[in-house]
């Protein structure tokens, strides 16, 4: 099989589990309102900005990554 073509499908499994573990984890690790997350509220305008939330998902794709390449040598 070509590896452009190996790597998009495992690529698509992989946001497909994701996808999921997202759907689901949402009810107990409330990923988008954790505690440091800049909310502004006024009567016509909202402004949300998840800045903890994006310091989470970076520090586990980090270390994921960082286990994927640990293991794959």
């Amino acid at each position: 099989m070509n590896p452009v073509a190996k790597m998009l499908i495992i690529g698509g499994i992989v946001l497909i589990v994701i996808g999921l573990l997202w759907a689901v984890g949402s009810k107990f690790l409330p990923l988008g309102r954790l505690p440091g997350d800049i909310v502004v509220e006024k009567e016509n305008f909202k402004f949300y900005f998840p800045i903890v939330t994006c310091i989470a998902v970076s520090a586990g794709l980090s270390l994921i990554m960082y286990l994927i390449r640990l293991f794959t040598k």
